[in-house]
């Protein structure tokens, strides 16, 4: 069976140097918090923060591989996925044998859970959810932007 990614981050993505990921768990959804790259996409400021949230969620990671890691093919998807720093949903073969050990349970499996993967600077986000969605969190700073 064959890996596909589907690419989700169309117009925006994280900040390259130092997005700042961080995981919050809201009733059975999942929160994943990131600033948004203003060098890519001028539409955003340097403290905007995009919010992914991701509906139903059943586990999570938040780990390794790295782009140095990823590059050096030290990734279970290093050579098959399209590019490093993009938002994908994976359907397929997982590769779930070459995956790091570090989940992070929420809730029992249930049937429609997607499987999504979320490449920033010093790690990489994963995780099973029935949906996603993001949130714009525009900073004061951009507020006041001409």
């Amino acid at each position: 069976m064959m890996t596909i990614f589907q690419q989700l981050n169309d117009g925006w993505n994280a900040e390259p140097n130092s997005p700042e990921p961080s995981v919050r768990i809201k009733g059975h959804d999942l929160l994943l918090t990131f600033r948004m790259n203003p060098f890519q996409f001028p539409s955003f400021h340097q403290d905007d923060a995009g919010v992914l949230r991701f509906s139903r969620c059943r586990r999570y990671r938040l780990g390794p591989t790295n782009d140095e890691g990823w590059y050096r093919g030290q990734c279970r998807f290093s050579g098959v996925a399209p590019a490093w720093g993009e938002f994908y949903e994976i359907k397929g073969d997982l590769r779930l044998s070459l995956c790091p050990d570090d989940w992070v349970m929420i809730r029992a499996n249930e049937p429609g859970h997607r499987h999504f993967l979320f490449y920033l600077r010093d790690e990489t986000f994963e995780c099973d959810s029935a949906d996603w969605h993001l949130n714009i969190i525009k900073s004061a700073s951009s507020e006041r932007r001409p």
